[in-house]
Parts: C-alpha cells; structure tokens; sequence
C-alpha cells in the first residue's frame, strides 16, 4: 500500500481513538498487518496486550466446557471402606468362569515377561480380549505360529518388473 499523508492522518485518528487494528483495517480497505506495521513505523504509542492482565485482578471464571477428547480410561469408582466390625464373617472368594480357550494358552492381561507372545486375540475392550501366551521366538514378541503372520518377507519388486 502507498500511505499518503491523507491516510497516514487517518490512522493516527482511528488509533487515537482508541480503535482495534484489524477495526482500523476494515474501515481504511486495508489488512490489520498493514496496520500494525506502519503504527509501529511511525511510533505510535502500544495497545494494552489483552494477554498481560493486571496480576491483582479476579481470574475468569471457567465457563464449564468438556474436554474434546474421551477420557483414555474410565475412572475406578472410589468406594469408601466400611468400619470394620468385629461380628463380620469371612466371605468366599467368587470364582469367575473364564470363556474356553482357543488353542494354546491364553492371558486375560498384557504381557508379563518376554518369554511368551503377545499376539491380540479377540477385540480389545471387549470382555473375551486376550493375549495368545505360548512360547516366543527368541528375539520376537511372537510364538512362531503367530510370528508367522506378522513378519512378511517383502517382495522384490525387480521379480515382478519382467
């Protein structure tokens, strides 16, 4: 942009009123940074940041607004522990049938030593999720059935180029 003197004049008027850049773009036709620019080329005196804030003043107060994202995992309900009472009976253990296992061992949880594999099986989240827990491959995370199916040689692309 060419600043005349005539638009030099009307920026300082706009910026003495007290008007915000991108106000004072809208009304000269031109961008806030052209407007920042040339007020800082001619010295004008700088705007209050509307981030530095007065340290005395009140903090705003959240307005409420959820996070966008979902919570990784579900918080474990917090129960409060009961007195204990001096008349209470043991209870028994309850014993959790588990579903049948396909073939070869299978973990409820993730993997507890690097001697066995740590195959998925089933949908995670899902209450039949498991590890497959046979024996791994020395140097892999897998057994070998399941090593099997995860390292694919890559083929040579010269083979199919003929």
């Amino acid at each position: 942009m060419d600043w005349t003197n005539e638009a030099i004049d009307r920026l300082r008027a706009l910026w003495a009123e007290g008007h915000s850049t991108a106000e004072i773009g809208r009304r000269m036709g031109i961008s806030k940074n052209a407007v920042v620019g040339k007020a800082h080329r001619l010295d004008l005196p700088a705007r209050p940041s509307p981030i530095r804030r007065d340290p005395a003043a009140p903090r705003p107060v959240a307005t409420g607004r959820r996070p966008t994202l979902p919570p990784l995992r579900a918080a474990m309900p917090v129960v409060a522990a009961a007195p204990r009472r001096e008349e209470s009976k043991p209870v028994a253990p309850t014993i959790l049938a588990l579903p049948p296992k396909p073939s070869g061992v299978v973990r409820a949880f993730p993997r507890v030593s690097s001697k066995a594999c740590c195959w998925p099986i089933g949908e995670p989240g899902t209450k039949g999720f498991r590890f497959c827990a046979d024996p791994a491959m020395g140097g892999k995370p897998y057994c070998a059935e399941h090593a099997a199916l995860a390292y694919v040689r890559v083929k040579d692309r010269r083979e199919d180029a003929a």
